[in-house]
């Protein structure tokens, strides 16, 4: 055969067939990925697991994610980009047990046999499909109130949760179970770890991608002007309540009373400080030894800011005015909490540093204070317990450290835990701590129930020393008597 005969041969079928494009690409992997998100068999033919399409799917599942948050959120809201950073670990583990089920790359032209690289992506579209079509189908139910658990209460808000997830993980493991080329063993093995890391992802407290924006909002004060003149404002506000705090009187148990509330996105935190010192003041005499710290902008000029070393100060200075063997130092800190025990703060547009219990024991060490109470209405707060804990230290917290609080958003009056403790049991019905919060601990679990909260009991936790169980006997029949 001549140069010219060769040239003018016919190209093979393999060569004339042409790539599909990007977005057709894409389009075959989202159809195929609906069927199998409703449990159909998988089809692999023509599927091309690309580079590009790899990424292509990642990309807009990213970018789902972005949207269908923002969604959820009425009104105003904030992004918050170092979010998406966090919760990959699902989609490494996949990756990982797409490779394990399927460990060799087919030659042949099998279509009942995928590739990983295929596997894992089918299971990127068919994820990307179905939350697609929860997430935007359920945002003008969310929106409306409709999915609040005062609206389908509480066996409702649990189906509304749980329904979605356990679909996507049927799905999810139907799709492997089918793919997957290794024993009946293995692959309920690998399939039980991706199920486990899915729900482990779900179950930690998650950054979200966005918050609501109270700050943007028509309705809501303007943000802090930080000025000089605010600032020596606040140097001579919080000296002011420094000086005023009165001294110990001899032979008599005084309390002094510090409230601590740093979280300024929210008034029910602000009110609660402000109940609780009055609760102190009128059952436990400590008019004139109550100190607020609230981060609040209608408190401004009235308390000092909520920060960990106005707190330091405060202990600092409370325990130089106090008869640290005989006193009693009564703390209350009321905010959002996280797992890792830290306690949320926010006053926009300072920048305030997360309480943690190590802090607050080193200040009250460091001030050589006794005895002390120490109470903490936040989420997860029960991981304080330990260490805080002591022969002359009664700590109390809103929940354990697993569970969430109740009672702390935007429409809430005061906490759960504030409401029960302190304006209902120590305000009128008793003057012993452990005695209202045993009380208030049912109290609460009843109304979470009628609530409709889905994440289980809050369980308020208490520890007592023995030494600071003697010395609160002798404080409240010092009460009784006085009354």
């Amino acid at each position: 055969m001549n140069d010219t005969e060769q040239t003018m041969a016919p190209p093979s079928a393999a060569t004339t067939e042409a790539a599909p494009s990007f977005v057709a690409s894409m389009a075959l992997w989202l159809r195929r990925g609906a069927r199998t998100a409703f449990f159909a068999r998988p089809d692999w033919r023509g599927l091309q697991a690309t580079p590009s399409a790899l990424a292509g799917l990642l990309v807009a599942s990213l970018l789902l994610a972005v949207l269908v948050e923002r969604l959820h959120i009425a009104g105003e809201a904030r992004f918050y980009g170092p979010a998406l950073l966090a919760g990959w670990m699902p989609t490494v583990v996949n990756a990982w047990v797409c490779w394990l089920l399927v460990p060799k790359a087919r030659t042949d032209q099998d279509s009942r046999a995928p590739s990983a690289a295929a596997l894992f992506c089918l299971q990127a579209a068919q994820s990307l499909t179905l939350w697609a079509l929860l997430g935007l189908g359920l945002a003008p139910l969310q929106l409306m109130g409709w999915l609040a658990p005062e609206a389908i209460g509480r066996w409702g808000a649990w189906l509304a949760w749980w329904a979605p997830l356990a679909w996507g993980l049927a799905a999810m493991a139907l799709l492997l179970w089918r793919a997957g080329q290794r024993s009946a063993v293995q692959r309920g093995l690998a399939i039980a770890l991706v199920c486990l890391v899915s729900l482990a992802n779900t179950w930690f407290e998650p950054m979200r991608l966005w918050y609501p924006d109270e700050r943007a909002s028509a309705a809501a004060p303007a943000p802090v002007q930080l000025t000089q003149a605010l600032f020596e404002e606040q140097a001579a506000t919080f000296e002011r309540q420094l000086g005023a705090i009165a001294g110990q009187r001899p032979g008599v148990i005084d309390v002094y009373a510090l409230t601590f509330a740093p979280y300024a996105d929210e008034d029910v935190f602000m009110r609660e400080s402000r109940m609780v010192a009055g609760v102190m003041a009128e059952r436990f005499g400590a008019a004139g030894r109550t100190l607020q710290l609230v981060n609040h902008r209608s408190t401004q000029g009235e308390w000092a800011w909520a920060t960990p070393l106005n707190l330091e100060r405060a202990i600092e200075r409370i325990g130089r005015r106090m008869d640290r063997e005989e006193d009693v130092l009564f703390i209350h800190l009321t905010s959002h909490g996280a797992r890792s025990g830290s306690l949320a703060a926010s006053f926009w547009p300072l920048t305030i540093e997360a309480l943690t219990p190590a802090t607050l024991k080193a200040a009250l060490d460091a001030a050589g204070i006794r005895h002390r109470i120490v109470s903490i209405s936040a989420c997860y707060s029960g991981s304080w317990i330990e260490p805080l804990a002591a022969e002359h230290t009664l700590v109390m917290t809103a929940a354990d450290a697993d569970h969430t609080s109740y009672g702390c958003g935007r429409g809430s009056e005061l906490t759960y835990f504030g409401r029960a403790m302190f304006d209902e049991q120590l305000r009128s019905q008793t003057l012993s701590f452990e005695a209202a919060h045993a009380q208030a601990r049912l109290v609460i679990e009843q109304r979470e129930k009628e609530a409709g909260k889905n994440d289980g009991y809050s369980n308020p936790q208490i520890r007592v020393g023995a030494a600071m169980r003697q010395h609160l006997q002798r404080l409240e029949s010092q009460n009784t008597v006085a009354r």
